[in-house]
């Protein structure tokens, strides 16, 4: 098509995506191809393997909405939004189609099928953004953010920032001889804060400058001694080309300050704490041990800040929102922990056994910098109305001292520093059979916060005794995953996010997308109930899906789908708070859809119809009658 509207087609093209990902020269040829169909109000497009002529329908005005042969709703898309992506593979049969009405006066621009097959043939790297299959444009888009917004040190791999200076001994080897191989005195070796224990090819322990100065000097060991009594054994090990991010998560994690970096088998290298706080953008992630050591409540409301700088440069270095969750949740737990000593320190030792439990986006291990406290204690079955009154000064002090940390008081007042959850096993336990058996609304409303918990503090075994209890009632009720579903289904994804549809309709947040409750829990509770069915016990919403797959009750490209889809959910999200904090302002789940980007706008609708997708699957499995 070579008319006067074509440069208005190609001016159109390269500013929404993936057109503006493309050579120029590629879409100016693309426009040139063009077609240009109009649609009147009511007119429809019929989808079938019978069809010859296939396109990329893109609306240049008007709106469209999609149903299924049986008349359920697809999408509902608007101006810059894209369909037939499906219509670009081959259709087995009929029942693969749809069709697609226009609900206003509509002009859309036609690419045929065969130029877009020629661009993904010539220019592979761009085949994902055309691809039939949703989940594979938005691993796309969430990886095509992620080149965009990797900067410094967190998208190198290890083996670029590792030192080569790491002594390699052998578990015979005395403890004089290794301590002057790290001082560099044997061999013309470099010094080494660290040794790597070899035997017979494996490694076997790790020794560092602070184990010698604390296991041998502070002990008075013998120096003649083999390093294997004193080296830690079984170290964590990391392979050279993972990503810095992940070395950072595990050192947090195990509070650890040397990683050996392999090559294969061969030790390689050594990434050292000193190797990472040397970059201003990562020391901030070593905050966990500032919280281990701090002497006050008021020392630990000093250190809130940080955790600020570390969430923007967790976005901004394209992180993924799963590792993101987990380095957030490790210092809302650290912050806890150290809490709950300094309280311990100033109300004298517990009087029985206890465990302090996380629920909620915390046990999810899915912080972000939206969460508030879900929490709950659980005593032992011997604590007395006395020991209970000790449990509620502690609680109510660690709820108030992590509130000043940042970590909001939960609306609902589910923490720990509410008497109904400070109980003992027994009573739990028939909270659990209570709320399984007579699934009303105000009880799945308690039991949606407390069937993820995850202990943090305290005796473990507590906390395990309920949850195999709480497992056991599932197992045995018929009617418990129903009610579950039909929770998780009266809440519709945004199917269209345009004219202001599926908009909050009054208060300060009117005419705002709130893209929680209409996609982020819908995907937690689809996570929740497949898992459950399963018979899965996990508490992340990555892990769960996945769980049910390798148990066959979610198929491996729902799995796919829903996962792709909440990635990419999670990363429109964690940018909109993050612009909110660098703007002044208090983040939220809020979005304006007119803040959209052609981007966002199109990957989000591949999103909110895998959710609706995986409903329709959740209701025909899990609710009789459907």
């Amino acid at each position: 098509m070579t008319t006067s509207i074509t440069p208005n087609i190609h001016d159109f093209l390269v500013r929404i995506d993936p057109f503006d990902k493309l050579p120029p020269e590629l879409v100016a040829a693309i426009a040139n191809t063009v077609k240009v169909k109009y649609l009147v109000k009511g007119e429809t497009i019929d989808f079938s393997a019978l069809c010859q002529q296939r396109y990329l329908y893109i609306i240049r005005t008007g709106a469209i909405e999609q149903r299924t042969q049986t008349g359920e709703l697809r999408a509902r898309l608007g101006q810059d939004d894209q369909f037939g992506f499906t219509f670009l593979k081959p259709l087995v049969n009929t029942e693969d189609g749809y069709q697609a009405q226009a609900i206003d006066d509509s002009l859309l621009y036609l690419i045929p099928h065969q130029e877009l097959t020629l661009v993904c043939e010539t220019y592979p790297d761009f085949a994902d953004y055309f691809a039939a299959q949703a989940n594979i444009r938005l691993t796309s888009a969430v990886n095509d953010v992620c080149k965009k917004e990797a900067k410094g040190l967190f998208f190198r791999t290890v083996g670029e920032i590792a030192s080569e200076n790491i002594a390699i001994v052998s578990s015979h080897d005395s403890i004089r001889d290794v301590a002057r191989m790290m001082c560099g005195m044997i061999h013309d070796t470099q010094r080494s804060s660290c040794a790597v224990v070899m035997q017979d090819q494996d490694i076997v322990g790790l020794v560092t400058d602070r184990d010698m100065t604390q296991s041998v000097v502070a002990s008075g060991r013998d120096i003649d001694e083999p390093i294997e009594t004193v080296m830690t054994r079984n170290p964590h090990l990391i392979e050279h080309d993972a990503k810095v991010i992940q070395a950072i998560s595990l050192m947090m994690q195990y509070n650890i300050r040397c990683l050996p970096v392999l090559t294969g088998k061969r030790v390689t290298g050594l990434l050292t704490t000193t190797h990472l706080v040397h970059n201003h953008r990562t020391q901030s992630l070593f905050l966990l041990e500032k919280i281990k050591y701090a002497s006050s409540v008021t020392a630990l409301t000093n250190l809130k800040g940080e955790r600020e700088t570390i969430f923007q440069a967790l976005v901004e270095g394209g992180v993924s929102a799963e590792i993101q969750g987990q380095i957030m949740s490790m210092m809302m737990d650290a912050f806890t922990r150290r809490i709950i000593q300094l309280s311990e320190e100033v109300l004298g030792p517990p009087p029985c056994e206890y465990a302090w439990v996380v629920a909620g986006s915390h046990a999810r291990k899915e912080v972000h910098m939206l969460s508030d406290q879900d929490s709950a204690l659980v005593l032992s079955d011997h604590a007395s109305d006395e020991h209970k009154l000790y449990f509620t000064h502690l609680a109510m002090r660690v709820c108030n001292a992590l509130a000043a940390c940042g970590y909001p008081i939960c609306d609902g007042r589910y923490m720990a520093a509410s008497p109904k959850w400070c109980q003992p096993v027994s009573r739990w336990k028939e909270y659990y059979q209570k709320w399984v058996s007579s699934p009303e609304y105000n009880r799945l409303l308690s039991i949606s916060v407390f069937l993820e918990v995850r202990a943090i503090y305290g005796k473990q075994e507590l906390v395990e005794q309920i949850q195999h209890h709480l497992h056991d009632c599932i197992q045995q009720s018929s009617g418990f995953i129903p009610a579950l579903v039909r929770d998780a289904v009266e809440t519709q994804p945004p199917l269209g996010i345009f004219n202001h549809l599926v908009l909050e309709k009054s208060g300060q947040n009117s005419h705002t997308l709130n893209i929680k409750k209409y996609a982020l829990n819908l995907i937690i509770d689809l996570a929740r109930i497949f898992s459950l069915a399963a018979g899965g016990s996990l508490t992340g919403t990555e892990e769960r899906f996945r769980y049910a797959a390798q148990h066959g009750v979610l198929s491996q490209d729902s799995c796919e789908n829903i996962i792709g889809a909440y990635r990419f959910i999670t990363q429109v999200r964690f940018r909109h708070q993050l612009n909110a904090i660098l703007a002044g302002e208090m983040p939220d789940n809020h979005i304006i859809p007119d803040h959209f980007s052609s981007f966002e706008r199109k990957h989000l609708k591949d999103a909110f119809k895998i959710i609706s997708e995986l409903q329709d699957v959740a209701k025909l499995k899990f609710v009789k009658g459907r």
